[in-house]
């Protein structure tokens, strides 16, 4: 069998790290991790350091990556101005493409784009549910448009094909993500126990009882080897969670049994700021058990709790493509978000034993 080559972008992100650790397993693939930090977890697999942002850096570190087959594009310029993200997330993927060409012109056979759920304009409001690949643009700007464009024109003539993967809300142990929901669920519901308090749901009534849906990492990294070895996804977007919808009402439950805590009820609040002081309760929760001495400003996005459990409308996709194509993985919510709860303690982010959680 022909040696096959990965190379992630993005390699120590929440997406990126776990496609890594998938790829990493597979027989007959190398694996290439890019990232401009370096891991901060053991990664089997080669990794260059690049800022793909840097062209002239990119072309040369990227340059000397030979015979790559395959890539996954997860890589992410964060800023809150929509118009402000377009340039340099467009500019990420085209320094990243020309770069590999330049060293792997001739073997690059397929390119995975990471995208996600605001194709849809989920964070701009309601959209039509459940939302289909099919579904017509919104009202730009949005970078992953600019992104999908290039691969599209890029990608005409040359030996290498292209597929759009929209997930949403992806969960999996990475710290320092600006979208990682586990890590601000993990945390919040810490620093509620070590305090005394009930897992409170910052949100109102209705944010409780829409309908939402998020993608495990683990699910998402199995549908990139999916869309690499399948020639009919070239050229596709498809849509990929865990197949099922929940109400945030059920999912803390979960959560607060994990904890080993009761739930309380919902009360609105902005995360952003009321979690702005608990620096002090994280550092001693660290110390007492023992954790990874992570700084609290790189745990867990706020912002991003904020936007997640102040949406009042329902946030669900259609995976019905992908199942047709032939992708038929699916996983429990509930089950996965224990699992990956478990992960974050065999990683020591989280106590190993949630009852010795006393109030600080």
């Amino acid at each position: 069998m022909a040696k096959k080559k990965l190379v992630v972008a993005g390699a120590v992100g929440v997406i990126g790290r776990t496609v890594v650790a998938h790829f990493e397993k597979l027989d007959g693939w190398s694996v290439v991790g890019l990232s401009r930090s370096k891991p901060d977890f053991p990664m089997k697999a080669e990794h260059v350091s690049v800022d793909l942002l840097d062209a002239a850096g990119s072309m040369t570190a990227l340059g000397g990556i030979r015979d790559a087959t395959h890539v996954v594009f997860a890589a992410l310029q964060w800023t809150p101005d929509l118009a402000a993200q377009v340039a340099p997330n467009r500019e990420l993927v085209v320094n990243l493409i020309k770069g590999l060409e330049a060293g792997s012109g001739d073997t690059l056979r397929h390119v995975t784009l990471m995208q996600g759920g605001k194709a849809y304009g989920c964070h701009l409001g309601p959209f039509r549910t459940p939302a289909k690949e099919s579904d017509p643009r919104h009202m730009p700007p949005n970078f992953y448009y600019a992104q999908e464009d290039y691969l599209r024109e890029a990608s005409v003539g040359k030996n290498w094909t292209w597929t759009g993967i929209r997930p949403e809300a992806v969960i999996g142990p990475a710290v320092g993500n600006p979208f990682n929901l586990l890590m601000v669920i993990a945390v919040y519901a810490l620093i509620s126990k070590a305090l005394g308090l009930p897992l409170v749901f910052p949100g109102t009534r209705q944010n409780y009882e829409v309908l939402y849906q998020y993608t495990d990492a683990r699910i998402l990294a199995r549908s990139t080897e999916w869309a690499a070895e399948t020639p009919e996804c070239a050229g596709e977007i498809f849509n990929i969670t865990n197949g099922d919808y929940f109400r945030w009402e059920r999912m803390f439950e979960t959560v607060a049994k994990f904890f080993d805590m009761p739930v309380g009820y919902p009360q609105p609040f902005e995360m952003t700021t009321m979690m702005a002081d608990k620096a002090p309760i994280w550092d001693a929760l660290v110390e007492r058990h023992g954790l990874k001495p992570y700084a609290y400003d790189k745990i867990a996005a706020w912002h991003f709790g904020d936007f997640i459990f102040k949406t009042p409308y329902d946030n669900i996709t259609s995976t019905i493509k992908a199942r047709k194509f032939g992708f038929q993985d699916c996983l429990d919510s509930e089950d996965t978000m224990v699992q990956q709860l478990t992960e974050l303690q065999r990683l020591g982010i989280l106590p190993a034993d949630m009852t010795s959680v006393g109030k600080l």
